[in-house]
């Protein structure tokens, strides 16, 4: 539980430690609940009652560090890969297109992007094969399809949010599109799951600021959540570009038209809020880790992994995970830079007595995409590749 690993590390979020464990365990509760009667009804906010009329039609998508994926992929005739992010089916159908006898398994927890993976396995009989669920699910998956551990030539994880979903106003994603407050990947799944306007509009305070500084990394979370609470009390938060407006309402006009993104390009000021209520709304850090786990385990010796990743937290959950720390208890895993020395050290010690190394890197810095690339695809142009081979 990544709240813990920030509240640790952040002195400031020591002292609500308290309020976000009650808020976190009441949440991890609703989760449960949602997963064991994924039929039940809305919850008390205004809910997404139009996901189900999403349409599945062929979204515009431009596949994020295409050519360097393929690269290091780098997949022959006859094997068998893992897309575990399907999303608008870019990279698989650059996979196809040069590697025609493979096989894909095509995994999403976007009931929408397993449509277009549907659709992709009629134009490729027997070499695309739609599998919905998260990451944390695909043990389960692999198994009742017969597929054993270490079967797997080849592993692309894509984390984070699809353009696809990002463009469907519907999905309250995009802080640019008015439309309910959501942010849920797989809401058609488990329609009582808790969306982000619950959290915004349930969470006290100091939570609400936990998971703004936590996931967010923003410096300015405690006068957002002080906003937040205060426009919640007049009306329910349940519009995307409601929440918005109360974002950059919060802060003096000198911050707020400050803010540039990595092109120097001005950014709407409550981007950083939308991240971390769509990383916690969907435990992304905790899902991201146990994708790992599971590309670690369906590896073969010799397959590779490719990892693409959108932001800091995410890129440093899987260097560690690669360098071979044991990330298994993320309530004690310190993000802190500045611990980073010691653990090179714990984990040198530990390889030198003879622990298990599972990863060799393809490339020891990480990847970014070129210059002409994050023209062509802005959106792409916070990620980050990293690349390694299965030892």
């Amino acid at each position: 539980m990544i709240f813990h690993t920030s509240l640790r590390s952040n002195p400031m979020l020591r002292k609500t430690s308290l309020a976000v464990w009650r808020a976190w365990k009441s949440w991890k509760l609703s989760l449960h609940t949602s997963t064991v009667d994924a039929s039940s009804g809305p919850g008390p906010w205004e809910r997404s009652e139009k996901l189900s009329s999403v349409s599945t039609e062929k979204p515009p998508h431009t596949p994020v560090m295409l050519k360097e994926v393929l690269h290091y992929l780098d997949i022959q005739p006859g094997q068998v890969v893992l897309d575990m992010t399907f999303g608008g089916g870019g990279h698989t159908k650059a996979i196809l297109n040069m590697v025609p006898d493979v096989t894909v398994l095509a995994l999403d927890r976007d009931p929408t992007a397993i449509s277009l993976a549907q659709q992709l396995a009629k134009e490729h009989s027997g070499h695309v094969k739609p599998l919905l669920g998260r990451f944390s699910e695909l043990e389960a998956l692999l198994s009742s399809m017969n597929m054993q551990p270490g079967s797997i030539d080849a592993v692309l994880l894509d984390a984070g949010c699809s353009s696809m979903q990002m463009d469907q106003a519907e999905r309250g994603f995009s802080l640019s599109k008015d439309g309910p407050l959501d942010m849920r990947m797989d809401g058609e799944r488990y329609l009582d799951m808790p969306c982000a306007a619950d959290v915004v509009n349930t969470l006290d305070q100091q939570a609400l600021a936990s998971i703004l500084t936590a996931y967010g990394e923003e410096r300015h979370a405690r006068k957002i959540a002080s906003a937040i609470v205060e426009a919640r009390r007049v009306n329910p938060i349940t519009r995307t570009q409601q929440l918005a407006s109360v974002v950059a309402g919060s802060l003096p006009a000198a911050v707020a038209y400050a803010r540039k993104d990595r092109l120097h390009r001005p950014a709407h000021v409550a981007t950083k809020t939308f991240q971390a209520l769509r990383i916690f709304v969907n435990d992304e850090l905790n899902e991201l880790h146990a994708g790992l786990c599971a590309a670690q385990a369906v590896l073969r010796s010799g397959g590779r992994l490719c990892v693409i990743t959108f932001h800091s937290l995410e890129d440093r959950l899987v260097k560690h995970f690669l360098r071979g720390e044991d990330l298994s208890n993320l309530d004690h895993y310190h993000f802190s830079p500045r611990k980073q020395g010691k653990k090179k050290e714990k984990l040198a010690a530990e390889k030198r007595d003879g622990g298990r190394v599972y990863w060799l890197p393809l490339r020891r810095k990480v990847i970014t995409p070129e210059k002409d690339d994050v023209k062509e695809n802005p959106r792409g142009r916070s990620s980050k590749l990293r690349a390694a081979l299965r030892l």
